[in-house]
């Protein structure tokens, strides 16, 4: 692979730092989560943006909607067979594009530059004051939460955020200065921002594929604070303790808050209590100073932390804050975060991403508080074998909240299933009294479809395909 540094400035970089409407870029993997919305920002931005995927999606259709040209296969042909004048100037390709990928190796032959998503958002933020969300988790939300409140009051900043936010979708270009980021971690895509505002939602261990101990996940981490300008800021949670342990990087990074529920925040949520919408209302302080009252209408304690998070942005950002907290009230969510599938026979039906012990844990405790004395059943999706070997009893430990749980065969996502590990294992290492293993996600709705009754509320937990149980037994529970 062809890998460009930032300092190396090449026709490409310049031309798209331009953003030169002659400039043709094309996405090798143009439907994934980490690419769809680099591809909208670019076609807003006015360059040529082409692309391919290994398969269709609605993802792909809605590029095809915008005009983006999208191939149906990654095949040499999509490059080759283009006049000379109408190939890419440069070729962007997903963390999922391996070096025997027959369309990556016909760009290189062609002496196309190759670069991955670090090198290429470097170039193409250069020139905006970027806000970056980082975090193992909470990114997507507490990126959403920003992009809400920002454009609710008028600022018109750019964004990519990795889910879709109802009413803005998941990426824009935006006329304002502002550009807000989900800084993803994995493949060290956030090693390519130099942020003006950094955001820590916490550090804990995750993607051990990338990161093999827990150390090179915190350097990682401690090398994306480095990077935040001089002249910028850095927002932590103080209540995390691996975002604690970057403070040591704070001194030449200008200013550094923290917020949480810990008496030394500066941005501090006293006493948060659960509303009767099943969400939080608490009073946040300033340096120990009253500031605003918060009242949230996405449930879990853990958007409490968000949304201080995302207020801290906005005032740095020079809204009132109460502006920003009457926007913050007024945001419902992103999809596959705590979202609100459906309700059939009495049953309701919840999806949520949440794949890590940490995120699974949180938001059974957001549905008890939610839900209260319901019976929550959990349909936990493991994802990836390697995430799932290093966290067996952590992920074991994390369903307390639920009164049921079923754990799906393992989702491989990018790796390759050796037959070392089954689900059956997750399943006997957990002390939970009803747990069990069903493999297939029909069978599963079947189950559910024999065993639930009025007044369940069933949540689909996992990165993968978890969410479609949830849209199969809403659609058993209708017929």
């Amino acid at each position: 692979m062809t890998s460009l540094s930032v300092g190396n400035t090449t026709s490409w970089q310049e031309r798209l730092s331009k953003a030169d409407p002659t400039l043709r870029v094309h996405l090798l993997g143009i439907g994934g989560a980490g690419l769809t919305p680099i591809a909208t920002v670019l076609h807003e931005s006015g360059v040529i943006v082409s692309g391919s995927d290994a398969q269709s999606s609605a993802r792909t259709e809605s590029l095809q909607q915008r005009g983006i040209q999208v191939y149906p296969s990654q095949i040499a042909e999509n490059l080759t067979s283009l006049p000379a004048d109408q190939r890419p100037d440069v070729v962007l390709i997903s963390s999922a594009v391996n070096a025997e990928n027959p369309e990556r190796q016909a760009a290189e032959a062609l002496g196309i530059p190759v670069v991955k998503r670090r090198e290429f958002l470097a170039v193409l933020l250069a020139e905006r004051s970027v806000i970056a969300v980082a975090g193992t988790h909470g990114k997507s939300t507490t990126t959403a939460m920003i992009v809400h409140t920002l454009h609710e009051n008028g600022i018109d900043a750019g964004y990519i955020i990795g889910s879709d936010l109802p009413g803005y979708g998941n990426a824009h270009n935006g006329s304002a200065e502002w550009f807000v980021i989900e800084a993803d971690e994995y493949d060290r895509m956030f090693l390519g921002l130099s942020p003006q505002v950094s955001v820590l939602t916490n550090v804990e261990w995750d993607h051990p594929d990338c990161y093999p101990t827990p150390a090179s996940f915190q350097r990682a981490f401690a090398q994306f604070v480095d990077q935040t300008r001089h002249d910028g800021l850095v927002i932590a949670c103080g209540d995390d303790d691996g975002a604690e342990e970057l403070r040591a990087f704070s001194p030449s990074r200008g200013w550094w808050i923290s917020y949480g529920l810990d008496e030394d925040a500066e941005l501090r949520a006293v006493a948060p209590i659960v509303a009767p919408n099943g969400c939080y209302t608490t009073e946040i302080l300033w340096w120990g100073a009253p500031l605003v009252t918060l009242s949230l209408s996405v449930p879990g304690i853990h958007n409490v932390w968000n949304g201080m998070a995302a207020l801290a942005v906005a005032r740095y950002c020079g809204l009132a804050v109460t502006d920003a907290a009457a926007a913050l009230g007024r945001y419902a969510g992103i999809s596959r975060r705590f979202e609100w599938k459906g309700e059939a026979k009495g049953v309701t039906v919840i999806d949520d991403y949440a794949h890590h012990p940490t995120e699974v844990m949180a938001t059974l405790a957001a549905a008890r508080a939610r839900f209260g004395t319901r019976r929550i059943w959990a349909i936990f999706q493991p994802h990836t074998f390697s995430r799932t070997r290093q966290m067996l009893h952590e992920m074991a430990a994390s369903f307390a909240h639920a009164d049921r749980v079923i754990v799906t065969d393992i989702y491989a996502a990018r790796e390759n299933d050796d037959g070392s590990l089954k689900a059956s294992e997750l399943v006997a290492a957990s002390d939970h009294p009803a747990i069990q293993h069903i493999g297939g996600l029909e069978a599963i709705a079947d189950y559910l479809a024999e065993n639930v009754t009025a007044g369940d509320v069933v949540i689909t937990l996992g990165a993968g395909t978890s969410y479609q149980i949830g849209e199969m037994l809403l659609a058993r529970l209708t017929e």
